[in-house]
């Protein structure tokens, strides 16, 4: 039987926690301990009731490195944050000698990259992003469908994705576009990540609309154009969705043919750490395309409707 890994988990509160609580159980490693400013988070009972709980910082820290000095190391800090504080957390787990695993997207702007590559470098220690989308079965079908396909071709694409939220949305972390990235960064990166990984790299990148709920543009990839359209607001949900009583609607068209893969998320992010504890995970190299995508996004002057726009823009 292989040894257990220790981790710790900085954002337990979070909604996206609960995935990776049940991963490290799932793949049978143990929590040591976890960090929230909010204490919400009863769901450990579930998991890992043992564990030590921290709502400050300072303790936290202080605790992780009495047990490394105590002789237990955390192997790995899973990060579940606001955007903003992905780059500090990371360097927290480097610092402490472990391994990194992060939320997308792993930070904001393309520079914290080559700075976190350099702390890689020193500490030996390496930061893993969470990109689920590159496991999911409908995704990975596609990508060799592109690959065995004429090496030349121009595939017309459309991405449309519109998760309603409510108005807590904006007041919290999420609306603020210097904490989240915006929209695009925020709902939309692993998204990029995904079709540059298929099509290949960006060539151009122009953005028609950009509003605190909702961006579109138009990408040029090396294999594909890509029309996508992100959205928070409910009032955009086709009408034959809203009648179903459903308040999310994703698609993505491939020359006008519907890749399905509403199904399928449940597992991933168990995929992404049995993977990711085999040595196989993404690392910041693989992230740092889709940090360009939506650095440019946030730091583009819509042009409004030109050219070949998505059609849920109008």
């Amino acid at each position: 039987m292989t040894e257990q890994k220790k981790f710790a988990l900085i954002g337990v509160a979070g909604f996206i926690a609960g995935r990776h609580l049940k991963a490290i159980k799932e793949t049978d490693n143990i929590l040591v301990a976890s960090l929230d400013k909010f204490d919400s988070v009863g769901t450990i009972d579930s998991f890992f009731p043992d564990s030590d709980f921290f709502t400050e910082y300072e303790r936290f820290d202080r605790h992780i490195d009495k047990l490394k000095r105590q002789g237990t190391k955390i192997d790995y800090v899973s990060i579940c944050t606001p955007n903003y504080l992905h780059d500090s957390h990371i360097r927290f787990a480097l610092r402490h000698g472990a391994d990194a695993i992060c939320e997308k997207p792993v930070v904001l702007n393309p520079w914290n990259i080559d700075a976190l590559q350099e702390i890689e470098k020193e500490t030996g220690k390496k930061v893993y992003n969470i990109l689920q989308l590159r496991l999911h079965p409908s995704i990975i079908a596609l990508k060799k469908k592109i690959q065995e396909g004429p090496k030349d071709k121009i595939y017309n694409v459309d991405l449309s994705y519109i998760t309603s939220r409510g108005k807590w949305y904006f007041i919290s972390w999420k609306g603020d576009i210097q904490k989240s990235g915006g929209v695009a960064t925020n709902i939309g990166v692993h998204f990029y990540d995904m079709l540059t990984w298929i099509f290949g790299d960006v060539t151009e990148n122009v953005v028609n609309i950009s509003t605190p709920s909702k961006a579109s543009g138009i990408l040029k990839l090396k294999n594909a154009n890509v029309r996508w359209f992100l959205s928070v607001d409910y009032n955009d949900i086709p009408l034959e969705i809203k009648v179903k009583g459903q308040r999310t609607f994703r698609s993505i068209t491939v020359e006008g043919e519907e890749i399905e893969f509403s199904e399928g998320f449940t597992n991933l992010h168990t995929l992404s750490y049995i993977e990711i504890l085999k040595g196989n995970g993404f690392g910041l190299e693989e992230t740092k395309k889709s940090i360009q995508t939506v650095y440019t996004i946030r730091n583009s002057v819509p042009i409004g409707l030109k050219g070949d726009y998505h059609p849920f823009c109008k």
